[in-house]
């Protein structure tokens, strides 16, 4: 069964004034809201199940599913409208929704793509990775450092100059390949033993980094991937040329 989980959770602040009055996940773009479109994108590859994390304007979401008969799918809800509990914890605190056979496709509720996720998910089952993160070269002000393995091992910021890993040689290695995170990931249900020690809220990336010594997180390179992050006023225009020809129906 594929199962997938979709973040809605998030304050949009970044969108507003429009967030003033609704969540990010219900924000239209080529006249329906985000969350159709991720819905549709997912349906489209055979998911099953999806969890749907919510926290601003929660009611709104459960609503507008409601209304639509969850678009006859197995659509659950992970309440986190008393705290916001970052990707990480999120994920966390789904957990009994998921089915532990399978590994969930994490997908933000505000990434639109060209990627296809059917063959994105199968290529992570068949890796045996625990994690596998779809990246690509792009340029961003973070990046996650991959070795010639594909395995991650790191994180930086070029600006800042920090950088977060478990191995110190991490620093001084040049060779490394640095790709930039779209947002969509796929999680290993056996990594939630790792994650019985951490707080509520946490990010997923540092729980990546915390396991990638001791766990398979590897990187998927999309070649010539289209991608698109919806989260500010000024890319809602260039989100409705991206999605001309790809609106769900």
């Amino acid at each position: 069964m594929k199962q997938a989980m979709i973040f809605a959770a998030g304050l949009g602040t970044r969108l507003k004034p429009l967030t003033d009055t609704m969540p990010k996940a219900l924000v239209r773009v080529g006249g329906e809201p985000l969350l159709k479109h991720v819905i549709f994108r997912l349906k489209n590859a055979g998911f099953q199940r999806i969890v749907i994390n919510v926290h601003h304007f929660a009611y709104q979401i459960i609503d507008y599913l409601e209304e639509n008969h969850y678009f006859g799918l197995d659509i659950r809800i992970s309440d986190e409208t008393a705290e916001l509990l970052e990707t990480g914890g999120g994920i966390k605190k789904a957990r009994h929704l998921f089915d532990p056979q399978w590994p969930v496709l994490i997908h933000n509720v505000d990434i639109l793509s060209d990627i296809d996720l059917a063959s994105f998910y199968d290529h992570s089952i068949k890796t045996g990775s625990d994690a596998v993160l779809l990246v690509s070269e792009r340029n961003t002000k973070r990046y996650l450092l991959f070795n010639e393995a594909n395995r991650l091992v790191g994180w930086k910021n070029i600006e800042t100059g920090e950088v977060k890993s478990p191995y110190e040689w991490v620093r001084d290695d040049s060779t490394l390949q640095m790709l930039a995170f779209s947002g969509v990931h796929v999680f290993n249900t056996s990594l939630f033993s790792q994650m019985e020690q951490w707080p509520e809220r946490f990010s997923i990336i540092d729980f990546y980094l915390s396991v990638c010594a001791t766990h398979i997180v590897s990187g998927y390179v999309a070649d010539h991937l289209q991608m698109i992050d919806v989260g500010k006023l000024d890319t809602l225009h260039r989100a409705e040329e991206f999605l001309f020809g790809q609106s769900p129906r």
